[in-house]
């Protein structure tokens, strides 16, 4: 099978250990922390949305497009997720699969999609239906690849079940995990304002 891929940049959350506000706007070393995740990664031309909740007007400078999540109440990134698969579906019909990125995260690996992509494509035939990223033996469940033929599955899991952990949702498929390695960790994430202090020593 070939996997086609779009992107969905998940900014929704609240960022309340950040004292609110969109912590993937602060700037690190004279840019927002969104860029840096826009200007790390290979999108490849890839189709990209941004997840985010609130006046999407604060992300006119970054040019794509914006969605809040489809159901209410910051039900958290399983939400951001569903609103990714659902907007490629509705937008690139020829898309199989929608990467998801947090934006928190400032030194992401450049072949992240490529390997993602290349990592699960290896596995379908043996049942794999989503993977995931993993760092030094760490699972990071909001930087995975899903197949756009789960939506109706999450839309039931959220709204029926009441779903909100992205394990409980993945538990019921065949996960794969794609290892990567760097320092700092390619994966850490901003979530305290000590956090930007020692990201600032990376950059």
């Amino acid at each position: 099978m070939t996997i086609k891929s779009a992107v969905t940049l998940l900014a929704g959350g609240q960022a309340r250990r950040m004292g609110g506000g969109d912590k993937n706007l602060m700037e690190l070393a004279g840019k927002p922390v969104l860029q840096h995740v826009l200007d790390r990664v290979d999108y490849d031309g890839r189709p990209i949305v941004i997840n985010a909740n609130g006046d999407p007007s604060r992300f006119t400078a970054f040019g794509l497009p914006v969605r809040a999540d489809v159901i209410d109440g910051f039900a958290g990134p399983l939400a951001g997720v569903l609103t990714g698969l659902e907007w490629v579906a509705a937008n690139h019909p020829e898309c199989t699969h929608m990467i998801s990125l947090a934006t928190d995260a400032p030194f992401l690996p450049n072949d992240l999609i490529a390997r993602l992509e290349a990592g699960l494509g290896a596995q379908i035939d043996t049942g794999a239906d989503i993977a995931q990223a993993m760092s030094f033996t760490r699972r990071h469940p909001v930087f995975a690849i899903w197949p756009v033929a789960l939506t109706a599955a999450l839309r039931h899991a959220l709204i029926d079940n009441g779903l909100r952990k992205i394990d409980d949702f993945t538990d019921r498929y065949q996960c794969i995990t794609i290892e990567f390695t760097g320092e700092p960790d390619p994966f850490m994430n901003l979530n305290r304002p000590d956090d930007f202090d020692l990201a600032r020593q990376f950059v």
